[in-house]
């Protein structure tokens, strides 16, 4: 990291680093694996070049380019290309997690985890210690995984851990999700509680937002037991908004994502 930041300049720290340390970590280390195996410059003319690296000859998103007779790394073009990259990677990668997030809900609905008799959805993504109130618990030898037991497993593969040092929770692929307990007026049947008497039979939904707007990721989604996502840019503001979220409510400035 501290190299990439002396190529292309301390300005692109905003664009290098998402939030998401797994990601960035794993974004960096490919991007040096196959600057080792491969490296070349390409010239697009007399003030413009670009660093083509590996086998397959990956662009740098960032051009070199002369200025005063002298060449430096142009930081930021270099910032709209690889956010464009990894905002479009991370975005698919989130339409796909809700919809896992979907599946692990129906599953946990019929496998009756909590062992209520109730065919209640769980209200959080990760259970409370001890408990199966969640999509995910950590199922013991012999147990059968928890909904959401293949997804964690993956993710633990790639290098997360559920939570960052400091105890919070940490983005996966560059969003935070979370789950909400009830339904607006826009949403099909119309406002209502999912909770009931502490219990979420009437249904659930979930949101999806970047870790940090505009370079982890651009839309906010939003999901429900229909199982259709969708699709809003919140703004500058997106996290404080998203965080207010109580209820999936899909109005007509939410458009349904691609999936």
């Amino acid at each position: 990291a501290k190299a990439l930041l002396e190529i292309a300049g301390p300005q692109s720290r905003s664009w290098l680093f998402t939030g998401d340390e797994v990601s960035d970590r794993e974004e960096w280390k490919r991007f040096a694996a196959s600057y080792d195996k491969k490296s070349s410059i390409k010239r697009e003319g007399d003030a413009k070049a670009i660093l083509v690296v590996g086998e397959d000859g990956f662009p740098f998103p960032a051009p070199i380019v002369q200025k005063g007779g002298k060449w430096a790394y142009d930081a930021e073009a270099g910032r709209e290309e690889v956010t464009n990259r990894r905002v479009g990677r991370n975005e698919l990668d989130t339409i796909q997690a809700m919809l896992a997030l979907v599946d692990a809900q129906r599953d946990y609905v019929q496998m009756d985890a909590d062992g209520n008799g109730l065919a209640d959805y769980a209200a959080r993504i990760v259970s409370t210690p001890g408990k199966k109130d969640g999509l995910y618990w950590e199922a013991k030898a012999g147990e059968p995984q928890s909904p959401l037991g293949p997804l964690a497993a993956k993710a633990v593969a790639e290098g997360y851990a559920g939570k960052a040092k400091s105890g919070k929770p940490e983005p996966y692929h560059g969003y935070f999700f979370r789950m909400l307990k009830g339904q607006g007026a826009n949403a099909a049947g119309g406002k209502y509680d999912y909770e009931v008497k502490g219990r979420m039979l009437g249904g659930f939904a979930a949101v999806a937002y970047p870790a940090k707007y505009n370079v982890s990721g651009v839309m906010t989604f939003i999901v429900n037991h229909d199982g259709v996502v969708y699709e809003k840019d919140l703004g500058p503001n997106t996290g404080s908004v998203a965080q207010k979220m109580t209820r999936f409510d899909p109005d007509k400035t939410w458009k349904k994502a691609q999936q």
